[in-house]
């Protein structure tokens, strides 16, 4: 079974109503970034960052994953498929995946502020607030990577990378590192497909890109990978 590896950015969530990346402007849903997306942010205001990542939450309750989250999971009855997501929603597990890697986290869980991939909680949908701490007494925040952390799952995402057959890009610009650096570490000559309804050229051999939306792109792409297989 060939090796698919799915690198999916915000545009894949987008058509299920979620606005996952800041725009041009340096806002996220009317937040500055640098309140709410960064370490320093945190450090001056725990509240205002639990309460917008509480209303995250909140807003991915009432969420469903779209048809090309649910072409991504159908994959897998043809192809050896890893997801790497730099989105923090769920979408991708409601829609059936069963290999995902987060590269930035995820809105549904917590950790002590002192930590980094310890202590990990999932609290589903719900709130927390300031005071809210784990055995220990500390802080729980967002098990989120924030602007200026490291991002501990870009060597494991790297490496499935390195092994795909198929690499697949639908929903990012690749424009936010490190997360845009993975498609070189892609083997010469495997094909690489791209979803984007904007024109973006990527020096590559047997690179293909399909300009459409997020779900059109995947329903013309699951036709075209399963006529390959014939």
């Amino acid at each position: 079974m060939k090796r698919l590896v799915v690198l999916s950015g915000a545009g894949v969530s987008a058509e299920s109503g979620i606005q996952t990346f800041r725009d041009s402007d340096g806002l996220w849903e009317n937040h500055n970034v640098q309140d709410v997306a960064t370490i320093d942010g945190w450090w001056r205001n725990r509240k205002l960052v639990l309460d917008f990542y509480n209303e995250r939450r909140a807003i991915l309750e009432h969420t469903s994953p779209n048809k090309a989250h649910k072409i991504i999971a159908e994959l897998e009855a043809y192809f050896d498929v890893t997801v790497v997501t730099q989105n923090i929603d769920n979408l991708h597990e409601q829609a059936g995946s069963t290999k995902i890697i987060h590269l930035h986290g995820e809105a549904t869980k917590v950790r002590p502020e002192d930590q980094q991939d310890k202590g990990v909680i999932d609290i589903g949908y719900k709130p927390i607030h300031v005071g809210d701490c784990d055995c220990r007494g500390v802080q729980l925040r967002p098990h989120i990577v924030w602007f200026g952390e490291a991002v501990p799952m870009i060597e494991k995402a790297a490496m499935e990378v390195s092994k795909a057959d198929i690499l697949l890009i639908i929903g990012t610009s690749l424009n936010v590192y490190p997360a845009a650096g993975l498609v070189n570490y892609a083997q010469y000559g495997i094909p690489i497909y791209l979803i984007d309804p904007k024109p973006i050229t990527l020096n590559y051999k047997n690179f293909v890109q399909i300009q459409e939306k997020a779900t059109t792109g995947m329903e013309l792409l699951k036709e075209q990978l399963l006529s390959d297989q014939l």
